[in-house]
Parts: C-alpha cells; sequence; structure tokens
C-alpha cells in the first residue's frame, strides 16, 4: 500500500500517547477524527491491539521501536498494513515485519491527511 491507500481506508489502530496534545500520536487521531476517520488509541487509551473491537484496516505506530515491536509482536487481529511513523522504526522492528511478510509503510500520516485525507 501506499500512503494515497493507506488513507482510503477506514479504522485506524493509532499506538502512542493520544492523551498529551503535544505528541504527534494525539494530532494524528484528531486529525483522522476530525475526517471522519473511525479510530481506536492503544497505548494510553487501551493497552494492545487485541483490545480494539471490530475490525483495523490500519496500524499507526507512533512510539518508541521497542513497544512498537512488542505491540506488534502480540497482537491477534489481521490488518492490510502498518504506517511506522518516523522515529518509530528501527532495525529490529522492520526485520520482524520482514521475516513475516507483514505488510507496512514508512510515512506520516498528517502527511496523509493533508494530502489524501477525506477533506481533501
Amino acid at each position: 500500500m501506499d500512503l494515497k491507500e493507506i488513507m482510503e481506508q477506514r479504522v485506524f489502530a493509532v499506538a502512542g500517547d493520544t492523551l498529551n496534545e503535544e505528541k504527534y500520536a494525539h494530532k494524528i487521531k484528531h486529525g483522522l477524527l476530525a475526517q471522519g476517520y473511525t479510530v481506536h488509541a492503544v497505548g494510553k487509551e487501551l493497552a494492545s491491539f487485541n483490545d480494539i473491537p471490530g475490525e483495523i484496516d490500519i496500524i499507526d505506530l507512533c512510539v518508541n521501536p521497542a513497544k512498537g515491536l512488542a505491540l506488534i509482536k502480540e497482537c491477534k487481529k489481521d490488518f492490510k498494513c502498518i504506517v511506522i511513523q518516523p522515529g518509530a522504526e528501527s532495525e529490529e522492528l522492520l526485520a520482524y515485519l520482514n521475516e513475516r511478510g507483514l505488510p507496512y509503510i514508512q510515512g506520516c500520516l498528517l502527511v496523509g491527511l493533508s494530502v489524501y485525507g477525506r477533506g481533501k
């Protein structure tokens, strides 16, 4: 998937500190909500992707790489793609995703919202 295809999806799971207005996870969560996407917050609001009721289209990692890797390793939910925000990547995370054939892109959902979001 590319960023345009990502933004055509409906249900996002944002991993990060979505409660702190200064953090990118908060900005991403509220940007998605403002444009009519369904958003579930993991990290400060839900402990795991597995706690999300229903389906997930996109997982957005906006956390430190070790936390993101732990969340992905425990995830039993199906999803279409993972977005790894700048700073959330690590060699270990990328190796894990590649070894398991899990779909991901390295990108920024704030850019996706401004270029391809529903408000555009």
